[in-house]
This record gives structure tokens, C-alpha cells and sequence, in this order.
């Protein structure tokens, strides 16, 4: 008896345990190289998981377990962590989710495996478009951010083996870039009329149902499709107030660019089946056709079937049939060359923001040090360099190099407010003191002198490079 007591009791232990070390795992959301006792513990997670299958609702597809794994759930952390952004309806930050989850994560995990989790309202706000408006973006609650992300990772891999080839936006291993080149190619092969299409707050429209019929055909487990349904449902909430959410898909989340790709792959595999050459990133779709005469007819017949099957519609003072030096796609547009060669170039409008951009920051009364006005410039150039750095024109880059130091050496100048100081400065960077003299006394503004001779020895292109100043392109 006492035997049989002992052997219950150790078993108790042993099961109390074994809870113990599940929970050790399920809450352990730190990012350290796994020991081998991690590993051992991560096989009695595995075995929870495999458990709870008998008693799932869901069909032979198992996601939602692939979701709920250790390994896709870290992943997921680890890349809201370094997406940011501000805090949903419940306030809370991206600094404080991994406490959260320590907390809360076997009640979140249970809610996700049997399919009762409940994502709460998207927060919504509204941020400038670059060519005037104002776009409406969601902005969901961390925790509803880890699950999207943790979701999306896995229906990812599903999925995206199975879009087309010339579909280009938010997928692994394509980027903006690569769409470019594709769209060069075409026009390089004499398909030099291109039908640009626009989709009007394609993002705003999505039809729900049509999205979840696609979903549905692929998907077997039907929490997934519960769960999908309800960050679509989540309603939005404006100045305190929450509205349902109809129809579209809720931009601002890490689930929005997958479900937007699934609602178009029916636009690639329809272009596809008539033969057309096209380009899409996300909403924005080029296709490439020999003639004016065609370029019509294809806008008119797309365009029936992005109304009528997608249930979606086309801007019209967007979209246009033109050649492709006459539009732009995604920042760039293109130029001919002799005998017919195309080059890449940047759109005029993204000429025009860049040097917007660089005009508020170069302003000559700003109250900053130049050290400063510099740090503010690399961070800016240094991205702008790293997209826009693609184009084939050299000469552009090398002109808005020039026009950024020429601002610089304006902003200088007006600093230094009197002759006196002008000289003494212009002195200490090796200018002679006639010379300073000289163009301290001109009667000339900051702008006609930024381009002297002098002014541009004393502030030359090394002198800006010596303060950090990155340029748009390579020197040598």
C-alpha cells in the first residue's frame, strides 16, 4: 500500500514537473542559443501540442499548432520588436510585449488552438500621401501585431510558392527593385506601351467574402479561418468611437500585404491565362503591350474584370494606356537611349519630394549647428541613396550632390551673419585674408555666392565629407 502510495506521489511530482518545464518553455521568449536541457523541454512542448490534436476542431491541416510553436513565436516576436510603432487601443507598447507574454502566453496559446481569440479594434489614423491626401491607416494592438506576424509567417510559406513569378510586393527574397528591372526588360523586348493601373483605396475595398471563399480553398483548419475573419470583422476605432468593419483589410497590420497578394493572385493568374507581360507590386499593376491600340483594349477588359470578378474598382484619373517614359512605377520611370536602349530614371515627382525634403532641413535661418543639420541630412540621404541609388543617371546625382552642398554653404553663410565674422571663419578653413575680404564685402546674397570660387575653396566638396556628409554617389 505504502508502495503504491509512494509510486502515485512520485508520478504527481513527476506530471507537476513536467507542467512546469512546459510552461518554463511556452514562456520563455528570449532569443539565447538553445542547451541541451532547452532542447528536452522543447520535446514535451511538441508532445502538448500533438495532444491536443485529438481534441482540436480542425480539419487534416494543422496551422494553428504551427502557428503556436516555439520557433515561429520568436521569430514573430523578434520582427514586431523591430517594426516599432505605436501602441493600439489598449495602450500598450512593443517595449512591453514580451513581458505580456510571459504572463499571459498559455491563456493566448489555449484561445488560439481551440479558436476563441478575440483581436480587439484597430486604432485608426491618418498619415500624408506624397502626392497630397491623406491615407488612412490602422494601427492594431501589439498583441493582435505578434499574432498576425506569427499567422502570416506560416501561411507565408504556404502561399507563396504559388504566386506569380510577376508579382513582385511584399514577398521573401523580391523586392521594389527587381520589380523594376522586370518592367525594363519587357520594354527593352518592344512591348513600349504600358497599361498603368490603378486600384482606388484597393486596401479600403477588399470584398471580405470573396477573400475568405480564396482562403477557404486552401485552408482546412478552420480556426485559421475564424481567426482571419475576425481581424477583418475587428472594427476600427475613431476619436473614442468603434465602427464595424465591412469590407477591406486592415492596413497597418503584418497580415494586410499577404491577404492583399491572395485577393490579386486571381488579377496575375487572369493576366497570365491571356498571355499579357505585366509587372505588379501589391496594388500597383503595369502591363506591357506593342500598341496604343492595344494598351485601350486591354484597360477596357482588365478593367471589367477587376470591377465585376474582383469586385473592386479602377481609378480612372489614375490609370492611364502611354508610354512608359510618360509614367512612373514605384519612384522610377524610364528614358530611351540611341539605338532603342532603355535606362532607369527617377520620376520627376520623386526629384521634387527629395528636394523638398532637403530645402526644409537646409533652411538658411534654421537656429542648428551645422553638425547637426548634417546628422539630420545623412540619415535622410542615406536611405533615399539606398532606393533611388538604382536609377541610370548619374548626372541627376551628381547635380543634387552640388545643389545639397551649395544649400549648406547658403546656410553657412548666412550664419555668420556679419564681414567680420565671415572673414575670421573663412580664414581657419585656409581661404587667404584678401581673398575672405574680398567676398565678405560682396554685395551678393548667399545663393549667387554659394557657387563663387572662393566659397567653394574654403567649403569644398572634402570639407563636407569630412563632417560625415554622404553623397548621393561614389566619388572616383
Amino acid at each position: 500500500m505504502k508502495a503504491q502510495t509512494d509510486r502515485r506521489v512520485s508520478k504527481t511530482v513527476q506530471l507537476r514537473d513536467g507542467k512546469r518545464q512546459k510552461s518554463q518553455l511556452e514562456l520563455d521568449f528570449s532569443i539565447e542559443p538553445k542547451s541541451e536541457a532547452l532542447r528536452r523541454v522543447e520535446q514535451v512542448v511538441e508532445t502538448s501540442v500533438a495532444s491536443h490534436k485529438e481534441e482540436s476542431p480542425a480539419g487534416s491541416e494543422r496551422l494553428m499548432e504551427e502557428v503556436c510553436k516555439r520557433e515561429n513565436c520568436i521569430q514573430a516576436l523578434q520582427r514586431v520588436k523591430a517594426n516599432g510603432g505605436s501602441a493600439g487601443v489598449d495602450g500598450m507598447t512593443v517595449k512591453e510585449l514580451p513581458g505580456y507574454l510571459i504572463k499571459h502566453w498559455p491563456a493566448i496559446k489555449e484561445q488560439l488552438l481551440r479558436g476563441t481569440y478575440k483581436p480587439k479594434p484597430v486604432r485608426r489614423v491618418e498619415i500624408p500621401k506624397p502626392d497630397g491626401g491623406k491615407r488612412k491607416l490602422g494601427i492594431p494592438a501589439v498583441l493582435d501585431r505578434f499574432v498576425q506576424q506569427a499567422v502570416m509567417q506560416v501561411l507565408q510559406r504556404q502561399w507563396d510558392p504559388t504566386f506569380s513569378n510577376s508579382s513582385y510586393g511584399f514577398r521573401p527574397r523580391r523586392s521594389a527593385h527587381q520589380a523594376i528591372e522586370a518592367a525594363q526588360r519587357h520594354i527593352r523586348a518592344g512591348h513600349r506601351w504600358v497599361v498603368d493601373m490603378d486600384l482606388e483605396k484597393f486596401f479600403d475595398r477588399v470584398n471580405h467574402d470573396r477573400l475568405m471563399g480564396a482562403l477557404a480553398k486552401r485552408i482546412r483548419d478552420k480556426r485559421m479561418l475564424v481567426l482571419i475573419r475576425a481581424f477583418l470583422r475587428a472594427g476600427v476605432m475613431e476619436n473614442g468611437l468603434v465602427s464595424p468593419s465591412e469590407e477591406g483589410t486592415p492596413q497597418g497590420g503584418p497580415l494586410s500585404p499577404l491577404l492583399s497578394n491572395i485577393v490579386l493572385d486571381e488579377l496575375d493568374r487572369e493576366l497570365k491565362r491571356r498571355g499579357h507581360r505585366f509587372v505588379r507590386y501589391a496594388d500597383d499593376c503595369n502591363i506591357y503591350v506593342r500598341s496604343k491600340e492595344a494598351g485601350d483594349r486591354v484597360m477596357a477588359s482588365i478593367s471589367r474584370f477587376i470591377t465585376e470578378k474582383l469586385k473592386l474598382k479602377v481609378n480612372a484619373a489614375k490609370s492611364a494606356v502611354a508610354q512608359p517614359w510618360e509614367r512612373k512605377f514605384l519612384g522610377f520611370s524610364f528614358y530611351m537611349r540611341q539605338f532603342g536602349e532603355t535606362k532607369r530614371r527617377i520620376a520627376p515627382k520623386a526629384i521634387e519630394r527629395f528636394k523638398e525634403r532637403i530645402h526644409a532641413i537646409t533652411q538658411r535661418r534654421r537656429g542648428v549647428s551645422l553638425e547637426k543639420m548634417i546628422e539630420e541630412l545623412s540619415t535622410y540621404i542615406k536611405g533615399w541613396r539606398g532606393y533611388f541609388g538604382f536609377c541610370q543617371t548619374r548626372d541627376v546625382l551628381e547635380h543634387l550632390d552640388g545643389w545639397i552642398r551649395r544649400r549648406l554653404r547658403s546656410f553657412l553663410w548666412t550664419k555668420w551673419k556679419n564681414g567680420r565674422r565671415r572673414v575670421d571663419e573663412l580664414v581657419k578653413l585656409g581661404l587667404g585674408k584678401s581673398h575672405a575680404r574680398k567676398i565678405a564685402s560682396s554685395p551678393h546674397g548667399p545663393w549667387r555666392l554659394s557657387i563663387s570660387p572662393p566659397l567653394h575653396h574654403a567649403l569644398s566638396n572634402e570639407y563636407f565629407d569630412s563632417l560625415g556628409l554622404p553623397r548621393l554617389i561614389a566619388r572616383g
